[in-house]
């Protein structure tokens, strides 16, 4: 693997296949196996990748075709990147060539796999950060989508950092920015959007960023146990509902377990909120689905309905041999406080059986375990080679607790 030298690292997930890097040989088939597998695992009929490279994109829709999923991918594209030193301070370079030809690139991807499989892949418009995208970028992104259709997926009011550059470059929120060039709709996922000027922790003087999110009725992906590792949260859940916003559930981490999302997505909504009526089960239920759904201009997803499409999971209550659910009374409720991905038992996608009896035909769930661990072990030793201080594994991320090297326990 190709590594930037020391001093102009680059950070996070542009490291692999944004800047001319090539990823570790057989990476990305892996990657992409794991991810479209435990997705099945979990239930999930219909993902949608926010944003990676065109050899992602290809690797996942190899899956796609392999597992039977359903799912909407794109080479993302932005007309920057961060880059860092050797004290970890960042720096965001622009490049607009680079935007604009990611920009030809996705929509000529799109062009060649929209509608592929029957239907099951389609594509759609990914500027990865509203941040790193120039204006005349999201302008183009916006005419495209108004021109084809075309839902769009953004990050915005996602960092701190990112909203007070974003007020200080252009004189307005992320969200007041992308409300000025027409981007606000339903079929516009903005991933996190938890930091709007609404946001008591921005004490911004000026809040009108979840009303202009409500009017448009635009869509958010709302990551719950990712930002909640953050010690983040949604501020708050009962005030986006109210204001119109459709809240649609996202992993970005894992365990892509939208059992688990759902859980954490309720129980941080009712704390945010101040009351155990918002962020109910029935909420983060339909927020996991036809949120989702809505996101992507869809209304034969998400649901069991006449004329909706064949999408159906069944999910076992019995705990397996366990007491975890209890007595079940309502499924819904008994599922969001009780249940995991692995009560999931069999999947159907688009009338076709990908997973019967937690088994998915084809693959050997042990061995991709096997094989996630081995390489897993191959990043952590190689840390030092790309993170941005030079740091071993043991640096950046410790061990809960000293280990005595030498000794078996």
């Amino acid at each position: 693997m190709t590594i930037p030298k020391r001093g102009k690292k680059v950070s996070g997930d542009a490291r692999w296949l944004d800047h001319g890097e090539s990823a570790p040989e057989g990476a990305l088939e892996l990657n992409a196996t794991y991810t479209v597998a435990e997705l099945i695992r979990c239930g999930v009929t219909t993902f949608a990748e926010l944003g990676a490279q065109v050899a992602v994109q290809d690797a996942l829709l190899e899956q796609v075709k392999r597992f039977g999923s359903r799912a909407y991918l794109s080479p993302g594209y932005d007309s920057g990147h961060w880059v860092g030193d050797d004290q970890g301070r960042l720096e965001r370079v622009h490049d607009e060539q680079r935007g604009i030809s990611g920009f030809k690139i996705a929509n000529d991807w799109i062009a060649r796999h929209d509608g592929m499989l029957n239907g099951r892949v389609r594509g759609f418009l990914v500027p990865r950060r509203v941040q790193t995208t120039t204006l005349d970028l999201l302008k183009k992104t916006v005419d495209v989508a108004n021109d084809s259709g075309l839902p769009i997926a953004t990050h915005a009011a996602f960092s701190i950092i990112e909203f007070h550059e974003i007020v200080a470059q252009y004189s307005m929120t992320p969200i007041e920015l992308l409300d000025s060039i027409g981007m606000l709709r339903p079929t516009l996922a903005i991933g996190h959007c938890n930091f709007i000027s609404d946001n008591p922790n921005m004490n911004y003087p000026r809040k009108r960023d979840l009303e202009l999110l409500g009017k448009s009725g635009t869509s958010i992906s709302h990551c719950a146990i990712n930002i909640a590792r953050r010690a983040r949260i949604l501020d708050n859940w009962k005030k986006y509902k109210e204001a119109g916003v459709n809240i649609a559930l996202g992993s970005d981490t894992y365990p892509r377990d939208m059992i688990m999302n759902m859980r954490t997505a309720s129980y941080m909504g009712k704390a945010a909120s101040n009351t155990y009526f918002a962020a109910t089960a029935g909420e983060v239920f339909a927020a996991a689905t036809l949120g989702g759904a809505r996101s992507l201009g869809r209304d034969d997803i998400g649901r069991l309905a006449p004329g909706a499409l064949a999408d159906i999971i069944i999910i076992d209550l019995s705990g397996r041999g366990s007491l975890r659910f209890g007595p079940v009374r309502d499924p819904v409720k008994s599922l969001i406080e009780c249940g995991v991905g692995d009560d999931i038992e069999t999947v159907i996608i688009d009338g076709k059986t990908v997973m019967e009896n937690r088994a998915i035909p084809g693959l050997d769930i042990e061995d991709l375990r096997k094989q996630a661990q081995i390489s897993g072990e191959k990043v952590w030793a190689s840390l030092p080679e790309w993170d941005l201080l030079g740091r071993t594994a043991d640096v950046a991320c410790p061990y809960c607790y000293p280990l005595i090297h030498g000794r078996g326990a």
